[in-house]
């Protein structure tokens, strides 16, 4: 009976006694990370003052939590998620350096604002609330969760040359090929914005926009803009001449009449997609003005990047695509 008693007693012991003397000792060590909680970054704290130009107000707001606004306005979401993943990357990008001073505009629209919300001064931005309004109903949650998903692979990651933080320019379509900075800009060319083939961007239906135009209506436009011209209707394509293309294959320098104008200069003048620009008579009356692509075409292309992306490249290799010998860097690096 003793025997026994012991037996039981021993059994207590092994049951209950250890594994509470194991578990003590274990409490000794470092908290154990609840799955799925990752650790905190330096760069969930940073900032960025946003200039709402529809609410005519300055609010700040968490970065992160602001690329995601960005992607959603710039990027369509139904696009693959390697090119949202781009597209934030370059998003990041563009508003840590302007919170750094760094690439701004000569016009100073916000000075008490690090960007704004104006695609034509900085890059365009939306709320998560009017982003979904634009999508049909069933592809909302998904939409979004896509985006959040973009931005959270991809967090706090930033592109630079050479150790410095880069101008990440982008536009929509290109055409066929972007172009070299200096060729559309004035100023020091930029040895990452170097010319690129762009595949796959004729899904866009911006890729090719034809405009008619009266020539009476031609001349008029650019007599209102250019007093000194000398410019008559008949014949109008016989005053057309092309002086220079960009290595993209489009307009730099163009004679028209007695003046040598730029092909920028086309473009704002009659409200044109890009400055990849064709001539033709209609008939007798009437010019044709072709143009491939849409935007300026330095950078990223959004519609080349998903035609990356839908064909196996991933987020680096979109980026190193149109950003010529880059990198990618972590923005802690670059927070002094």
């Amino acid at each position: 009976m003793k025997k026994l008693a012991f037996y039981f007693f021993l059994m207590i012991i092994i049951i209950v006694a250890l594994p509470l003397l194991i578990v003590k000792g274990c409490s000794s060590g470092p908290p154990i990370e609840e799955e799925g909680t990752p650790p905190i970054k330096i760069q969930d704290g940073v900032k960025i003052k946003v200039f709402i130009k529809e609410q005519n107000k300055v609010k700040e707001m968490l970065l992160e939590e602001y690329v995601k606004g960005v992607v959603a306005a710039e990027m369509p979401a139904e696009f693959g998620l390697e090119a949202l993943k781009a597209q934030a990357v370059a998003a990041r990008t563009y508003a840590f350096a302007r919170i750094k001073k760094l690439y701004l505009p000569e016009s100073n629209l916000h000075s008490d604002a690090d960007v704004c919300t104006d695609s034509t001064h900085c890059q365009a931005w939306t709320s998560k609330e009017n982003a979904v309004k634009r999508w049909a109903f069933l592809s909302r949650s998904s939409y979004w969760n896509k985006i959040e998903e973009a931005v959270k692979q991809t967090e706090g990651i930033i592109i630079t040359y050479n150790n410095k933080i880069i101008n990440p320019v982008f536009h929509s379509n290109s055409g066929g090929k972007t172009e070299n900075s200096e060729d559309v800009w004035d100023g020091k060319a930029e040895p990452y914005l170097r010319s690129v083939t762009s595949e796959g961007e004729e899904g866009n239906m911006d890729y090719k926009n034809v405009v008619l135009i009266n020539a009476d209506d031609f001349c008029n436009k650019l007599i209102n803009e250019y007093s000194d011209i000398k410019l008559t209707s008949s014949n109008i394509l016989d005053q057309i001449k092309i002086l220079e293309y960009s290595a993209g294959g489009r307009i730099m320098n163009i004679k028209v009449g007695n003046l040598i104008l730029k092909g920028i200069d086309i473009r704002r003048i009659f409200n044109l997609k890009s400055t990849n620009i064709k001539f033709e008579m209609k008939d007798k009356d009437t010019l044709l003005l072709t143009t491939y692509g849409n935007g300026h075409g330095v950078g990223m292309s959004q519609w080349g990047a998903n035609y990356l992306a839908k064909n196996g490249g991933s987020c680096e290799e979109i980026i190193k695509h149109y950003y010529k010998g880059v990198e990618l860097s972590n923005i802690s690096n670059f927070l002094n």
